[in-house]
């Protein structure tokens, strides 16, 4: 593996030349910047982080901060996501930095730090002061979701309104009435966007949300077990589930099984779907209908905002919105009689 020293050698140009060439200077010309790549190429050159710091002024790295609370490296949402993202930045030599922190003064002491060009702010609040400290610093990030309020920041998110809005209308469309909601915590954003669109669906079959069939919670498969278990001991039972997470969704089909009940005859279901390669949702034992949006894209376009963030690429023009894929399958039919 070449250094810096030796492919400044093997072209017969300066180091300097050369480290310009390739941290791409307006002040080299296209045919030098050709023929340093070529050579960086051949020779299999790697830069050395120090000195590409030194001279670009960049760190070259990119951070996450993730809450104590959580063992996120656990988190088959984060894994997928992680993948994503440090795939994407590995690709253009860049680098990843983790830490742990429930304190959101720790993205201030990162960004003043010199240790990343830029962070990532994942499950954000419908209030989010993270958002704010980062904002009045002027240092780059890019939110993975978005919080209330007019977006002055680069984001990338789902259309979580339009993707549950879509789901409950279908549900609607093959006549059931009582629909249940197993959601997010109160506090997260993409919660209040999917209940709000699981609500003006209902809203325009002049059904009223029932407050007994709408439950917020962590999502793992033992609160999706839990709340299922009440939904079932209802008088009146729901026709259908709408499930914000496949996680949740294990311990739906699992309760329902005990019941007794099968999924897509005696209960439609409907779970969100975030692709992870850990667990396949067309494998349930009845394949879920589900809205889809793999995570682990959204963690490589994350990776390339920040890019093109710290390059100087405008807010703006850093605002992405996917809509998710409405899949049906066997876990959804016609409401019982």
């Amino acid at each position: 593996m070449a250094n810096l020293k030796d492919l400044a050698q093997h072209l017969g140009l300066s180091q300097a030349t050369v480290s310009r060439a390739l941290n791409d200077y307006p002040t080299i010309n296209a045919e030098t910047k050709k023929k340093v790549l070529e050579a960086a190429n051949l020779l299999n050159y790697r830069p050395n982080s120090s000195a590409r710091r030194l001279a670009t002024g960049k760190a070259g790295a990119f951070g996450l901060v993730l809450p104590v609370t959580d063992n996120l490296l656990t988190d088959p949402h984060f894994v997928d996501f992680l993948g994503g993202f440090t795939e994407a930045l590995a690709a253009e030599d860049l680098d990843v930095v983790l830490t742990a922190s429930d304190n959101p003064q720790t993205y201030k002491r990162y960004a003043e730090s010199g240790k990343v060009d830029g962070l990532v702010l994942s499950n954000p609040k419908i209030d989010d002061i993270r958002v704010q400290i980062l904002s009045e610093m002027q240092f780059p990030f890019v939110v993975h979701g978005r919080t209330s309020g007019p977006a002055q920041y680069a984001f990338y998110d789902i259309d979580n309104h339009g993707a549950f809005l879509t789901a409950t209308r279908h549900l609607l469309d093959l006549g059931h009435r009582r629909i249940a909601l197993l959601n997010g915590t109160t506090d997260a954003m993409f919660a209040r966007s999917r209940f709000e669109g699981y609500r003006d669906a209902l809203a325009a079959h002049d059904i009223k949300v029932d407050s007994a069939l709408v439950f917020n919670a962590q999502m793992t498969e033992e609160q999706g077990y839990t709340h299922t278990r009440i939904l079932c001991a209802h008088d009146q039972r729901p026709t259908a589930i709408l499930c914000s997470s496949a996680l949740m969704t294990l311990g739906v089909s699992r309760r329902l099984r005990e019941e007794k009940l099968q999924m897509g005859r005696d209960i439609s279901v409907i779970s969100h779907d975030d692709g992870l390669s850990s667990l396949k949702t067309e494998n349930f034992s009845v394949p879920l209908s589900v809205t889809r949006a793999p995570i682990r894209e959204a963690g490589t376009e994350i990776a390339g905002m920040l890019i093109s963030r710290i390059n100087g690429t405008a807010i703006s023009d850093l605002q992405h919105v996917r809509k998710a894929e409405l899949i049906l399958r066997a876990s959804t039919s016609t409401a019982p009689v």
